[in-house]
């Protein structure tokens, strides 16, 4: 899949499924832009990425910051072919311990950053442009413990339908990605350890029919796929990639004999 005189810009790609979607587009010939606001991780990716690639520190909560960075993707390319939100947070909430601030700060990240990422970058869309938004598994399967991330993932989702509704007329498409559990740097939020992930990994895997996580490769080409023009067809529509865990769940090891 060829994405060569492209301009495709990744919020969150200095680390997990945005990382290895901004490698792959690279490589299909993308000029890619990276947004984050860690300093230190955007310096490590562009030097493991090289030269190619453009990073600017900008938090996707900060509408000033990112109108700031889209001016400046926009000074440089004059337009964007391929806008991927891909950052994000997780954390358990449960009922019982769960501040306020916890709560909102989720919300406020996973759909309000989103909502106002494709704000920020739509002077610089055009017809043919593909956004793809990043949402879970989570938000349908009823986890304890996890009621922010969930409301922020199913939010997202309706949210996409409707920006969808709103693009088509700009001939603009707007599709969302579904991942279950993904080896990736944001279970470190919920597993302090390497043993710690160890165990949980073994755990979750009991529900996931193909018995493993996804990596953040496996994703990144369903990004792919979506940022290229073999995907022109689609609109609102959502792939999901969980080894079935959602879709065929009794196939998993937990249900085996």
């Amino acid at each position: 899949m060829e994405l060569n005189d492209k301009v495709a810009v990744i919020t969150g790609g200095d680390s997990g499924i945005g990382f290895a979607s901004a490698r792959l587009f690279l490589e299909a010939g993308a000029d890619v832009v990276i947004l984050s606001n860690n300093p230190e991780t955007l310096g490590a990716t562009r030097s493991q990425l090289g030269a190619k690639v453009m990073t600017i520190e900008a938090d996707v909560t900060d509408t000033k910051a990112l109108g700031v960075a889209f001016s400046e993707v926009g000074r440089r390319f004059g337009h964007i072919d391929v806008l991927f939100a891909s950052a994000g947070v997780v954390s358990p909430t449960p009922l019982e311990g769960t501040s306020s601030e916890l709560f909102e700060r989720i919300l406020r990240i996973n759909v309000a950053g989103s909502f106002y990422t494709v704000q920020a970058a739509l002077p610089f869309l055009r017809s043919g442009s593909s956004v793809i938004l990043i949402g879970s598994v989570v938000a349908t399967m009823g986890i304890a413990g996890f009621g922010a991330y969930a409301a922020s993932k199913a939010g997202l989702s309706g949210m996409a339908r409707a920006l969808a509704s709103e693009l088509t007329p700009k001939g603009i498409r707007v599709n969302t990605l579904v991942p279950g559990p993904t080896r990736t740097p944001i279970w470190s939020t919920i597993a302090h350890t390497e043993r710690e992930l160890q165990e949980l990994e073994k755990s979750l895997v009991r529900s996931i029919p193909i018995g493993r996580f996804n990596s953040a490769e496996e994703v990144a080409q369903a990004a792919l796929f979506l940022a290229s023009d073999h995907s022109s067809s689609m609109q609102a529509a959502e792939i999901v990639i969980d080894g079935g865990a959602s879709r065929a769940p009794q196939g998993a090891p937990a249900y085996r004999a």
